[in-house]
């Protein structure tokens, strides 16, 4: 039983599924960062609660309907 391709030379198999598939590669390679960030990245970098309520925009006053487009 011989293995496959991949195992054997994975930088060949790499280089051509940049060539050939390049979606799938670009989906594994950010797949990949995942798990890589939860362990390398510290949990003091995340943003906090009240920075997350800041960044958000939310609408003042009451929502405006248009005008002219009813089903008469």
């Amino acid at each position: 039983m011989s293995t496959p391709q991949f195992w054997s030379t994975p930088f060949r198999y790499i280089r051509w599924a940049a060539h050939e598939k390049p979606a799938i590669l670009a989906s594994l390679c950010i797949g990949f960062m995942g798990p890589v960030s939860l362990a390398t990245i510290p949990p003091s970098a995340a943003p906090s609660y009240e920075t997350i309520q800041f960044l958000q925009i939310v609408p003042q006053g009451p929502r405006v309907i248009p005008k002219g487009y009813d089903d008469e």
